[in-house]
């Protein structure tokens, strides 16, 4: 076994019945590799009465050398979210549907974990974005993202609009319905539906990427991940901020939305054979006959 992963934690998917077989097997198999066993405490009450140490999320990923993620993308993008201060290294195992983050099946998950807990794996950086919400020049929130941060028009469905700026300088006026920040994580996301490129995920970069621009000119541009991104509305109307989809924030006239690259990566680690192709391949089923 590989002497990095001596403590692990183990994360299911929040309010899913489903994963109590799995992460009951999974748990078997590790306890069988001398491993020591962390739950947080939503997981653990869905397993029930166990002999795991319980915790709460962030002190699983203070005290955790890898987490394993037991749910869909949704999961690992809290998770990854939580754990980025700490550089806890995560496997994700597919719960759900997509499964650009989760690439181990639930079929041969014992086998799998078996490899890397043998030192037979890659290890994939992924960059997260810090975003900042300010109002007259006082900081109203602060959250971090992995996908993508998304400005967008709210249920009146009126275009909203606002100004770009890019390290300080100006590049655009907008009126659209919204735009997206997305890393290259978040590139397969939204972004992908909105037009955007795909973008590997060890490419060092943002793009941002208009959601139904008035003008058809606007196109999506990428930008270094060293980069300031300020978003300030002109007419916000009932606009919102998303993070991730996770967490939301109504903005208001002038306010302006700063987003950068956060210090901190997260690990990802992705067993024998892995190529980040063929996973596109698989999951936008490219190459196949009609």
């Amino acid at each position: 076994m590989s002497a990095s992963f001596r403590t692990i934690g183990l994360i299911g998917k929040y309010n899913s019945p489903d994963i109590v077989e799995p992460l009951l097997r999974l748990a078997s198999f590790l306890e069988g590799r001398g491993v020591n066993i962390l739950l947080d405490r939503l997981t653990a009450g869905h397993v029930g009465p166990n002999q795991f140490t319980v915790l709460p999320l962030e002190d699983v990923g203070k005290q955790a050398d890898l987490a394993i993620v037991i749910g869909g993308d949704g999961t690992m993008l809290n998770i990854a979210r939580t754990f980025a201060p700490f550089d806890t290294a995560l496997v994700g195992v597919n719960l759900g549907r997509l499964g650009f983050l989760t690439d181990i099946s639930l079929d041969t998950m014992c086998e799998t974990i078996g490899q890397i807990l043998d030192g037979n794996y890659s290890v994939e950086e992924r960059m997260l974005l810090s975003a900042e919400v300010y109002t007259e020049g006082a900081r109203r929130f602060k959250v971090l993202a992995f996908n993508d941060v998304v400005v967008s028009k709210g249920v009146k469905g009126g275009m909203i609009e606002f100004e770009v700026h890019i390290d300080g300088q100006f590049v655009y006026s907008l009126r659209s319905d919204g735009i997206i920040v997305a890393s290259p994580t978040g590139s397969t996301a939204y972004a992908l539906s909105a037009g955007g490129p795909i973008l590997h995920p060890s490419v060092n970069v943002m793009t941002l990427v208009p959601v139904c621009p008035h003008t058809l000119s606007n196109r999506p541009i990428a930008v270094s991940s060293d980069a300031t991104i300020e978003i300030t509305m002109r007419t916000a109307l009932d606009a919102l901020a998303h993070f991730d989809n996770h967490s939301h924030f109504a903005l208001r006239e002038d306010d302006r939305l700063v987003v950068k690259r956060f210090d901190h990566c997260i690990r990802l680690l992705h067993p024998p054979g892995y190529s980040y192709y063929h996973m596109l391949r698989e999951k936008l089923h490219w190459s196949e006959a009609y």
